[in-house]
């Protein structure tokens, strides 16, 4: 069986502690659409009302241009040094400037691939990808074919997972990187990413991580991972959209990048490419405030980021609760699960599902659902090699219902029972 990484509790029952209506309240549109149920959180999360109130601090006291001798301006360039020191709190991340801002995990993904195709040749020209993945971490790599690069797929099993020994066949003295996710968007699979990185530099190559839809469930560690490069969505981990790239110094400085004359030829400033949207990395700098502050009345620890990953463990174990209540849902109501459907295997997965109902049609289930106040979502998920590994069109694929630690016990329940009604 896989091992997953020591940084994710393994838990079989939440933690009494977990304060849900408190973190539940602080999300205003959540309350406010009660009793709308938000299941499609895979897609987009929702935001604190401190990252709305920083928003709409940042545009009305200095929504000004960095780089100026005046105060706003002076301002501005404070909250992205803020903003990069509290993203590597969150990454465990030693060195702010290995912190990358810009607008989404997409198109740092391309930057990266961009920049790796340069370096292909001397006999590493060989590429791993996945069949699990979302396609942006897909379709950015191929883009490097005219450039000379082969490819390689590490394939899921038919438990939804990508097991590590089976990556030691694909690697080369040829490899030049190996790009996968942490967690399936789809399928919710929890991949060993750090055996996987061992497994890489072992042969020479370094590792590209999405972690877009695991960031918001567990703890991320840059350091306990050993990855090179790891890509997020801060509109996936409660804040606006924007997006962020980590990545080792040392690699993020020998990556031949875009820049203009004036901008250092160093990190971050050299993957920085134009203006990004300042409000918005602000609010997700107090994102991680309040995550920090969640994680200070759970455990009784001192460091900013013990506080973080006393946080991120409370809402894994929280959510895994949640997790089991609705695989439980599921198989009431005969749904065909697509993925880890073991309730001992709990700790291997993210509370995200993706199903089918026999004989209903994902497109009727989503919008019976929404016709009953449910938001879930339905289609391919962006991962049409996956729908094609499980066979299913591209035109219909899984229906997908995605949790978060703001969703309650109560609202998993009343889906179940929303699905049985629509049992032939």
């Amino acid at each position: 069986m896989t091992t997953i990484s020591a940084t994710r509790p393994e838990v079989h029952s939440a933690p009494a502690a977990f304060p849900i209506a408190t973190a539940r309240a602080a999300f205003p549109a959540v309350t406010q659409a009660e009793p709308f149920i938000f299941f499609d959180n895979a897609a987009g999360a929702q935001v604190p009302q401190v990252a709305i109130d920083e928003v709409n601090r940042h545009l009305l006291g200095h929504n000004v241009q960095r780089g100026g001798r005046y105060a706003k301006s002076q301002e501005v360039d404070r909250v992205v040094d803020r903003a990069r020191a509290r993203i590597a709190d969150f990454l465990n991340a030693d060195d702010p400037r290995e912190v990358c801002l810009g607008m989404n995990a997409t198109s740092f993904i391309r930057l990266v691939s961009l920049a790796v195709g340069q370096t292909l040749g001397a006999g590493r020209d060989e590429i791993i990808l996945t069949d699990l993945d979302h396609e942006a971490n897909i379709a950015t790599w191929l883009a490097l074919e005219p450039m000379g690069a082969k490819f390689r797929w590490w394939k899921m099993r038919e438990d939804g997972v990508l097991h590590v020994e089976d990556l030691t066949e694909l690697l080369t003295p040829r490899t030049r990187i190996v790009a996968c996710n942490v967690a399936s968007n789809a399928l919710g699979s929890i991949t060993d990413v750090a055996g996987a990185a061992k497994l890489a530099h072992a042969a020479g190559a370094e590792i590209f991580l999405d972690a877009v839809h695991y960031a918001p469930h567990a703890r991320v560690d840059v350091k306990a991972w050993d990855c090179d490069y790891l890509v997020c969505s801060g509109y996936k981990i409660f804040a606006p959209h924007m997006g962020f790239l980590w990545g080792k110094f040392a690699a993020l400085s020998a990556l031949p990048t875009f820049r203009e004359d004036f901008i250092p030829n160093e990190p971050p400033h050299k993957i920085e490419a134009g203006t990004f949207i300042y409000e918005n990395v602000a609010a997700m700098s107090v994102v991680i405030d309040h995550l920090e502050t969640l994680g200070g009345q759970l455990a009784a620890v001192n460091s900013p980021k013990a506080r973080i990953a006393a946080a991120m463990d409370a809402i894994a174990a929280y959510e895994q609760t949640l997790a089991a209540r609705m695989l439980e849902g599921l198989k009431a109501a005969g749904a065909v699960i697509y993925g880890l459907s073991d309730p001992a295997r709990m700790s291997e997965r993210l509370p995200t599902f993706a199903f089918n109902l026999p004989g209903v049609a994902p497109s009727d289930v989503a919008t019976k659902a929404a016709e009953v106040g449910i938001g879930i979502r339905d289609g391919h998920m962006y991962a049409p090699r996956l729908m094609k590994r499980l066979g299913l069109a591209m035109s219909s694929g899984a229906v997908r219902a995605s949790i978060c630690h703001y969703n309650t016990m109560e609202e998993v329940d009343r889906f179940a029972a929303f699905l049985l009604t629509l049992r032939g």
